[in-house]
């Protein structure tokens, strides 16, 4: 249990967060460093799908959460330091790489590893928490552990390939019905590692899969998360919202089957930014970053952490 003395009550932890750099293919990757002094353990955030930064928003898509920002200000008031990452061609990390879709799972998941190695720096035990398609690099990572992984934390992550997942999330919408069958003959395809004419596609569906998308769709495709949980035998936090539109619970049972060690948090109405739904308002969570974490996120992780600490 952590505990804070009288002292750490009247004068806590000094937090500090300023950008820091690694070296990246072709140049640095960035992230957000929040130091927490006397740390004993720090947690790597690794961003969802698509343009999504370090805070947690994807202005191209016009999603405005701050979900990690508000993570790693809660982690830091409760004594853990982090890291919150840009991915390899997006904002911090643009020149990282040329092209942000030349790019594979295990690409990103290098990147998470030397992450966990610099995150050495702020605590000896350091977590990688992954966010949506970040929990699946983060499964991948894990497979080549860094010495000082002590474990994962799953946020709202996928136990099914995520070409599966994007049929349901496509078919959830009526509005796609007419798309669906070109939807599901597009996904077929890229499993089967083949890519297709952008040109020859519905307009609409043209943007989402360019030719680069595609053949970061191949890759990311052939992954199935339970094979690959399968094989990490370390301590495992399962986060799911029981009001997530994008992953459902069953994600989280899939994963938990396939790490009987792991522990699991549900989040009672809980949605994919890691906060509490609002009612009448589906997409609250993701356009205003000024609504907070779900209140029983942070706690729930220091609890997690805390019981790893405890001699086994």
């Amino acid at each position: 249990m952590r505990l804070f003395s009288i002292f750490s009550l009247l004068f806590p932890a000094m937090a500090m967060a300023e950008p820091v750099h690694i070296p990246g293919p072709q140049g640095p990757l960035e992230a957000e460093r929040t130091a927490v002094d006397a740390a004993t353990d720090a947690v790597v955030i690794i961003p969802g799908s698509g343009p999504t930064d370090r805070d947690g928003n994807s202005p191209r898509m016009g999603v405005s959460t701050d979900a990690y920002k508000l993570l790693a200000e809660g982690l830091a008031e409760r004594g853990i330091a982090s890291l919150r990452i840009d991915k390899r061609g997006f904002y911090g990390s643009a020149e990282a790489i040329a092209d942000p879709n030349d790019v594979t799972i295990e690409a990103y998941a290098d990147d998470a590893r030397n992450w966990v190695d610099y995150a050495s720096s702020l605590a000896p035990c350091v977590w990688i928490a992954g966010h949506s398609e970040g929990g699946l690099v983060a499964l991948v990572a894990a497979q080549e552990a860094p010495k000082n992984l002590c474990g994962l934390i799953l946020l709202a992550s996928s136990g099914r390939p995520i070409g599966d997942l994007m049929i349901e999330q496509f078919a959830a919408n009526p509005a796609n019905g007419p798309l669906m069958p070109e939807i599901r003959a597009i996904v077929t395809d890229l499993k089967a590692g083949r890519s297709r004419d952008p040109a020859s596609l519905p307009p609409v569906l043209q943007p989402l899969f360019s030719a680069g998308v595609q053949r970061y769709m191949i890759d990311l495709f052939s992954y199935d998360p339970v094979t690959v949980a399968a094989n990490w035998q370390g301590p495992v936090l399962i986060v799911q919202g029981d009001d997530d539109m994008q992953v459902r619970p069953r994600d989280a049972d899939l994963l938990e089957r396939a790490m009987p060690q792991a522990q699991r948090m549900d989040l009672a109405g809980g949605t994919h930014m890691l906060k509490a739904s609002v009612k009448g308002d589906p997409f609250a969570t993701y356009t205003d970053r000024t609504l907070p974490l779900h209140e029983e996120l942070v706690p729930g992780i220091v609890r997690f952490l805390d019981e790893m600490s405890k001699p086994h």
